[in-house]
């Protein structure tokens, strides 16, 4: 079975500063694990089959002045119904007022409930959006993960392959840092995987004989950035002169994350290579592909040799496809 993972309502108050109507403990005990969020007309309606606790409910204008049109007791034993599924949270959009039954129905079943001065639609987007990362499928490998040209690259290798460095002189050169190190790793979307750092080592960069440094004290605030898309997948490895390495690029190679699909180079290490500068380039030709352009195909084209390539239609199908 999958592991659940969840974020506290206190950090939901942090980042999102909704006021606060009634809550039954500290926020920090009390945790959301559904990304999922709900409108509740249907069970105030009376249907209650398929309601998830889990989620979050908002009452918008609609669920608001649909509940007030029943006589007080009407009234009562519908919001009475609804508490006792005991929502994890309950959230009203638009500065609406609460109706009085909420409120003190609320400790009897322990029901948060917040306030937002934001439409439902809008809200509803923003948590939406905050909790598929808060609560994404996530891994943590080790490597290097910066930014180059707009293209989140993760820099995989074993220890002492040159990672780190690389980052520092990428940094140098412009680009940014995410992670050194440990990369953690969530599945925001079906075909989407986000990179960052966790937060007791962001910023900071190992470096065999000077030590720990701290890369946005050092560089600058430009020089960092708190997480990114991962775009491509670059492998350092000591070079082997037994091994064929690809020379063209015509075939594209992938690895998966998470069950995503991204693009996958190795780039063998030697003396007098520069890393920066290669990791520069495999960002910027990851993007052409992306974009629908292969020079190799472009090569093989003009030498008369088109016979092996696939068509860029379809190469843009696979591009579009992780």
């Amino acid at each position: 079975m999958a592991f659940k993972y969840s974020v506290s309502l206190a950090k939901l108050l942090k980042d999102h500063q909704f006021e606060t109507l009634y809550l039954p403990k500290d926020p920090s005990e009390i945790f959301i694990s559904s990304p999922d969020v709900n409108r509740p007309g249907l069970i105030l309606s009376g249907f209650e089959a398929h309601f998830d606790s889990a989620r979050i409910n908002y009452l918008g204008k609609t669920e608001i002045d649909f509940i007030n049109s029943y006589h007080a007791t009407e009234r009562y034993n519908r919001i009475d119904r609804f508490m006792s599924k005991k929502p994890v949270c309950i959230i009203i959009s638009r500065n609406l007022k609460c109706p009085k039954e909420f409120l003190e129905l609320a400790p009897k079943y322990g029901v948060p409930i917040l306030l937002t001065s934001d439409t439902t639609s809008r809200s509803m987007a923003a948590i939406i959006a905050y909790l598929n990362v808060e609560l994404a499928e996530r891994i943590t490998r080790h490597g290097v993960f910066v930014e180059v040209y707009g293209e989140g690259v993760l820099i995989l290798g074993d220890s002492g392959v040159g990672k780190s460095e690389t980052a520092v002189e990428l940094i140098k050169r412009g680009h940014r840092l995410i992670a050194d190190d440990a990369v953690e790793i969530k599945k925001t979307g079906s075909k989407t995987i986000v990179g960052s750092a966790p937060d007791n080592i962001r910023h900071f960069i190992e470096l065999r004989g000077i030590g720990i440094i701290n890369a946005r004290r050092i560089f600058g605030m430009g020089a960092v950035k708190l997480s990114e898309k991962i775009d491509m997948v670059i492998q350092l490895e000591p070079w082997d002169s037994e091994k064929v390495y690809d020379r063209m690029g015509i075939e594209n190679e992938f690895t998966q994350i998470l069950d995503v699909r991204v693009p996958y180079t190795v780039v063998p290490v030697k003396p007098g290579r520069n890393l920066a500068v290669i990791i520069e380039v495999a960002a910027m030709n990851n993007r052409q592909k992306k974009m629908g352009y292969n020079a190799a195909r472009e090569l093989m084209h003009n030498l008369g040799m088109v016979e092996d390539i696939i068509p860029q239609e379809d190469e843009i199908k696979i591009w579009g496809n992780f």
